[in-house]
């Protein structure tokens, strides 16, 4: 790796993320889920706002009035930017991915087959890519990310979705 790819991948990333302390999610599941994907994000990220002083970053994620808030912060947590993205591209696969989620909870409970446990987490992941790669597109410009960080901050859009 040049200097330069060294520097970036330690100045422009997430180092704190902020999600609204509303009530709980609605499972152990869905709050153990939530939790590691901040865990996983804050292992190993890359994020590279546009126009923006080099990070790290911090990043308050929430929805409000109906819309994705991605308000960018520097290291001091002062505000350098709010990124506003409409739901509406997202709600199909936010719900499509709480039933599979749901029906995968429901299987380990209830001590589905392995094979049919794996088919459901497969559908899952399905979703997960593919609200990934609709993340990447609508943040495409904006901001810069690798497909591992969309995928992590795709399950806090859809954690922030059961809040609401």
């Amino acid at each position: 790796m040049t200097e330069a790819g060294a520097v970036a991948a330690t100045t422009q990333r997430l180092a704190r993320i902020e999600l609204p302390d509303n009530a709980p999610l609605p499972s152990p599941y869905a709050e153990a889920d939530r939790t590691q994907a901040v865990a996983d994000l804050l292992a190993a990220n890359r994020f590279d706002p546009e126009g923006l002083p080099r990070g790290p970053y911090g990043l308050h994620l929430c929805v409000r009035e109906g819309r994705l808030v991605f308000d960018i912060r520097d290291a001091a947590d002062n505000p350098l930017h709010a990124l506003v993205l409409a739901m509406g591209p997202f709600r199909r696969l936010i719900k499509d991915y709480h039933m599979v989620v749901g029906s995968h909870e429901q299987a380990v409970t209830e001590g589905a087959s392995d094979s049919t446990i794996q088919t459901i987490d497969m559908g899952r992941r399905g979703l997960h890519n593919e609200g990934a790669e609709l993340l990447v597109k609508r943040l495409s410009g904006r901001v810069r990310l690798d497909f591992e960080t969309a995928r992590r901050l795709f399950t806090l859009v859809c954690a922030l979705h059961q809040r609401i």
